[in-house]
């Protein structure tokens, strides 16, 4: 399969036409029905839409279009026309008329929408488990969970299914998935990408969030969506100038004290240290800052006030009249919101401002901040049988960031002993995307070794030289196992051609040879893992699976014969090939 995952080198194929859309689209559909993951998709486009998404692509060409036949999906509670949006709640479910103004630039550059993905319902929860349609597993580690609430999003990043995917971020949904499947989470100032078309959960704190292989990569997207009117990348948190890719060669970040990190465990105490270290190495200087405000405003995000009662207007009144269609912690969490009083929100609203007042002092103090993203694991099954314990710990280091107006990013440095991916965020003053960018571009550089990746499963090259070339008698023998046509093509010049006496139907031997060979005409096709093995099984004697060479140097699986049935077969190497020996 084409790897998707670098962008950069994967938009230089395509607009070079190395590389079509189609077979782009071929590849990705290809891989999400091997992937063995269908939690993570809620909707996947048909292929008749997707090609007539071609057809449009094709006939525009990539002059013009930076992310020109780049796959992406999106969460379900992002609208695009035509689509059901379910928020992860079915009988919440309306078409869309209009596209997310987001999807909308994506699309304007030329990316390919593959599909819709799981979600905590009504973007409540960090967690991967809050839906009818099951818990979203983790991609590194099945029985652990995928984070939420953009669960999805992760996961099919992570697998390497699509290019990039976009999320949603309140209380950290676009970063806690992010670093648990081993992705970049870039969560932007609020209102520096449009939310028009987003279902709310809170209004006044939703962004538009995106996952992505590297932090450069998700700065690209985030370019192509960013609002015309957002300031854009100007500085850090204490004012350290960032232009684009550059960042200050030395550079201040604050970390909570040993205190404020108890709630690690053992393993992440270890592994934030060793991401601590990796930052400084990157030319940073750690400084103990006195995280308790950021803590302090973190709770005020579930507590009863503003927030609770924004949550309420989004979705509350669906829920009181469908109390059965709604899991019951994403119930719970706004249960007593429509009782919370008018002075209830003032009082909230007033405990922000000083909190915003009192962590003032301590961002100007440091360029960035620096705080493990997921302090704790979680199996699925605990979360399940205690639905409403773990969100709340895991987002003690997350919650913070929208309530203070803060940009964050959230890069993977690590794993557990398990196999789950652990990381950190990078957070930063208003519209310091760019700044981020850059040092979590040199924090991933740093720590590479020891971050697990993903690769999407392959499909397995195969050349026929005979009766299963396209239009012969057992094609039908591919067909029937979803082959794919890659090349029509020839051998290098080292092989002969025989016609190989006394089978039904009729069919070639080919013959590598020392000296005298020719190039051959092959088809060369693809298969699935299972489908390979399985067509393989099916080969008869004297034929055989073996390794052909082509004409362009390159080694595939192809047919070969036994030696002996060669004895008295008619060779038909100056044809060229089978078919022209047939139509001769």
């Amino acid at each position: 399969m084409t790897d998707l995952t670098d962008i950069a080198a994967l938009s230089t194929s395509l607009q070079s036409g190395r590389i079509t859309p189609q077979q782009i689209v071929d590849d990705v559909l290809d891989a999400i029905e091997l992937s063995r993951r269908p939690e993570a998709w809620i909707h996947v486009l048909g292929r008749d839409s997707l090609q007539a998404r071609i057809s449009e692509l094709e006939a525009h060409g990539p002059q013009g279009l930076p992310l020109y036949g780049v796959p992406f999906a999106v969460k379900d509670n992002i609208d695009v026309a035509g689509l059901p949006t379910t928020a992860g709640c079915p009988a919440y479910s309306y078409v869309a008329d209009r596209t997310a103004l987001a999807v909308e630039r994506l699309l304007a550059a030329g990316a390919i929408l593959l599909g819709k993905t799981h979600m905590d319902q009504f973007a409540t929860g960090l967690v991967g488990t809050r839906s009818p349609h099951g818990p979203c597993r983790n991609a590194h580690a099945a029985e652990y969970i995928a984070g939420g609430s953009s669960s999805g999003s992760a996961v099919v990043v992570a697998q390497g299914l699509v290019s990039f995917a976009l999320g949603t971020d309140t209380a950290g949904s676009g970063r806690v998935p992010a670093v648990l499947n081993g992705v970049v989470g870039l969560k932007p100032t609020r209102g520096a990408v449009s939310t028009a078309g987003v279902v709310p959960a809170c209004p006044s704190l939703d962004c538009v969030s995106v996952f992505a292989r590297t932090c450069g990569e998700a700065e690209r997207v985030f370019a192509v969506m960013r609002e015309p009117r957002s300031p854009g990348a100007r500085t850090g948190v204490r004012g350290g100038a960032s232009r684009g890719n550059e960042a200050p060669a030395t550079f201040r970040f604050g970390i909570p004290t040993p205190t404020e990190l108890a709630p690690l465990d053992i393993e992440a105490h270890s592994l934030f240290a060793a991401a601590v270290q990796a930052f400084e190495r990157c030319g940073g200087v750690a400084v103990e800052i006195e995280y308790a405000p950021f803590r302090e405003t973190a709770d005020l995000l579930y507590s009863r006030g503003a927030w609770l009662v924004e949550r309420d207007r989004a979705f509350g009144s669906f829920l009181r009249a469908h109390p059965d269609a709604v899991d019951p912690a994403v119930a719970a969490i706004v249960a007593d919101s429509a009782s919370i009083t008018s002075a209830q929100v003032e009082a909230s609203l007033q405990k922000l401002e000083q909190q915003k007042r009192a962590t003032a002092p301590i961002r100007k103090s440091v360029d960035v901040l620096l705080v493990p993203t997921v302090p704790q694991l979680f199996r699925i099954a605990e979360v399940m049988a205690r639905p409403l314990e773990a969100s709340p710990k895991i987002g003690v280091f997350n919650n913070f960031a929208n309530l203070l107006g803060m940009a964050a990013l959230a890069v993977p440095s690590g794993a557990w002993s398990v196999g789950v991916p652990f990381g950190v965020t990078i957070c930063g003053g208003p519209d310091s995307e760019a700044l981020l960018v850059a040092l979590g571009s040199r924090l991933e550089k740093e720590v590479a070794a020891a971050v697990p990746r993903l690769r999407p499963p392959a499909r397995i090259a195969i050349a026929v030289v005979g009766a299963h070339l396209s239009g012969m008698p057992l094609h039908h023998q591919l067909a029937s196992r979803g082959a794919r046509l890659e090349a029509r093509t020839r051998t290098s010049a080292d092989y002969r051609l025989f016609a190989l006496a006394g089978v039904s139907p009729p069919k070639p031997g080919l013959r590598r040879v020392a000296s005298g060979g020719a190039c051959i005409e092959v088809e060369v096709w693809s298969l699935s893992p299972q489908a390979f093995g399985s067509f393989v099984a099916e080969v008869p004697r004297p034929l055989a699976i073996g390794k052909l060479t082509l004409e362009d140097g390159s080694q595939v699986s192809g047919f070969v014969c036994e030696t002996e049935a060669l004895a008295g077969a008619e060779d038909i190497t100056a044809y060229g090939g089978w078919r022209a020996y047939v139509v001769r």
